[in-house]
């Protein structure tokens, strides 16, 4: 799950590396007749749980880890998994009992001080793990006290925090751990699917380093290789014990850099299953790919973001009515039916319609086409001088909606707007990482269903997916008291006023809400998507 977490990033962040057509040669799929390829990308990082926000990794992760709960495949619902019960009476003290004779794919147990270690490592500020962010989201007790005390201007230590674990979780017994929250936290469940909150086995701690390029998971597929260059092999865990295991022996993720590359080898059977249909075959997938396409609405967002800190940006970007000036010259129905054929929705607010708690129109008049107010409001604002430049990463189809964003913007309030391609994904994240730009694409798929992962990981202060600069300490207070709330109704209800105070802020413009579309080969069947717009790759069988 996962940017974009995943926190992941979301969308065409995941197609990537190196790798045209000829990733759909037969490296890798000769193993084993029982046997298939898959569009995959390169990782960010290493393949560990803890510090994998993007989904080039997660989705790699996703069938080699086994979490607390998985999700529903129709409904997002929680299902245990490894877990056997959750108990709280408070929503403050929970009691995690977990199944026995789990099995890691080194053969060991998943036993309670997997997880406790592996979050208190993933806790810990001077371990810099992506995933830090979500375990003081959680409330976990001790979070505090396991950040530095001072940190320098990079972010990294230099008095050591008060202490190494954190006090709100304990070992009971070997299938027993206990959580408590620094306030109520009706969600807690929830949460616990997502990939930062999976088990790490003992192997992990003794070589960090190295255990990323090999993981150990308890998943129903293990890592078996890894060329960085053209492609990632999982294939079946003979240890796995739980009840979802893979129908296929061995999956192959071809790396590819070109999203028509890949959707041709789809087409022509050289590659199994692409994970979203490039925006210029989108009239054509259902003819080329007749019987063998799917289609569904997903758990994410895309946006434009603004980091008015960055090294290019106009002063006048420091203003939010200049901002919303912007998302109202933005014409995002055109650009949805001209650009992506019908296949998304212009958006109205920072939620996901897939998730318990959307309410439509959040963004209010912000979110709608409006030449002339949004020249009066630039105009009020007092103007803007400067030029801006929309950065996307060149190795997905991002270029078309990114030049059209541009042409309302400067159609609209003269404003000279032009699209900035950067090689990759890594490339636009050093940037942002540097603040060398101020306007960029952005996005999100959801960690977790929950409306809540739609707004703290991303706008909460120092947030870990929070690459706007953006702080409202009303808005900070707002996430917690609906946190707090011990009835689901009651906290959507405040979670929706924090996504109302982000329409007078405007950190990032909602542009449009995605849905996925694939294709796969005439070679396999069972072909799924999750609600994270993900194919249910473990579910997928051959003909």
């Amino acid at each position: 799950m996962r940017v974009t977490t995943r926190a992941v990033a979301l969308l065409g962040a995941s197609v990537m590396a190196l790798g045209l057509s000829a990733c759909g040669s037969d490296d890798g799929s000769g193993d084993s007749e029982n046997a298939l390829t898959v569009r995959g990308c390169n990782p960010e990082n290493p393949l560990v749980t803890i510090n994998t926000a993007e989904t080039c990794g997660g989705d790699i992760l996703d069938v080699t880890t086994a979490k607390l709960i998985d999700y529903d495949l129709e409904t997002g619902e929680p299902v245990n998994d490894i877990l056997e019960s959750f108990e709280t009476t408070d929503n403050i003290n929970f009691t995690v009992k977990i199944k026995q004779g789990y099995m890691f794919s080194d053969g060991t147990e998943v036993k309670s001080k997997n997880f406790v270690d592996a979050w208190n490592y993933a806790a810990y500020q001077p371990n810099a793990q992506a995933s830090s962010y979500f375990f003081g989201a959680a409330a976990i007790d001790g979070y505090a006290d396991v950040q530095c005390v001072e940190t320098d201007d990079a972010g990294a230590c230099t008095k050591d925090p008060a202490a190494e674990t954190m006090s709100g979780l304990a070992v009971v017994d070997d299938y027993t751990f206990t959580i408590k929250t620094s306030q109520e936290v009706s969600n807690l469940l929830v949460r616990l699917g997502y990939t930062a909150f999976a088990p790490l086995p003992d192997v992990f701690f003794e070589d960090p380093e190295a255990f990323g390029d090999k993981p150990v998971g308890a998943g129903p597929y293990y890592v078996d290789s890894w060329d960085k260059t053209k492609q990632i092999v999982v294939k079946k865990n003979p240890e796995y014990s739980g009840d979802f295991p893979g129908n296929v022996d061995q999956i192959t993720f071809k790396i590819y850099n070109d999203d028509t590359a890949a959707y041709k080898d789809v087409v022509s059977g050289k590659l199994d299953v692409i994970n979203q249909v490039p925006t210029t075959e989108l009239p054509n997938y259902k003819s080329d790919l007749d019987g063998r396409n799917n289609e569904r609405d997903m758990g994410g967002i895309q946006t434009v973001a603004f980091d008015p800190q960055g090294a290019d940006a106009a002063a006048a970007l420091a203003k939010p009515e200049v901002r919303q000036a912007i998302s109202m010259a933005i014409d995002r129905q055109t650009i949805v039916d001209t650009i992506f054929f019908g296949t998304r929705q212009p958006a109205t607010g920072w939620v996901s319609p897939v998730v318990d708690g959307y309410k439509a129109g959040a963004c209010g008049e912000f979110c709608e086409y409006d030449p002339e107010g949004a020249k009066a409001l630039l105009e009020e604002a007092g103007g803007f001088d400067g030029a801006l430049g929309l950065y996307v990463n060149g190795d997905a189809d991002h270029k078309p909606w990114a030049d059209a964003t541009c042409n309302s913007i400067r159609q609209t309030l003269e404003i000279e707007c032009t699209t900035e391609v950067t090689k990759d994904f890594d490339q636009l994240n050093l940037y942002k990482e540097q603040n060398k730009v101020s306007f960029f694409r952005a996005g999100w798929q959801m960690d977790y269903p929950s409306i809540e992962n739609f707004l703290a990981p991303l706008y909460g202060t120092g947030a870990d997916s929070n690459e706007y600069s953006y702080s409202n300490p009303e808005f900070d207070a707002k996430l917690s008291e609906a946190a707090a709330a011990t009835d689901p109704e009651q906290a959507n209800a405040l979670y929706q006023e924090a996504e109302l105070m982000l329409a007078a802020d405007m950190p990032v413009i909602p542009t449009w809400y995605p849905s996925v579309q694939i294709g796969w080969s005439d070679r396999v069947e069972n072909v799924d998507i999750d609600p994270f717009g993900v194919p249910d790759y473990a579910g997928i069988t051959l003909k």
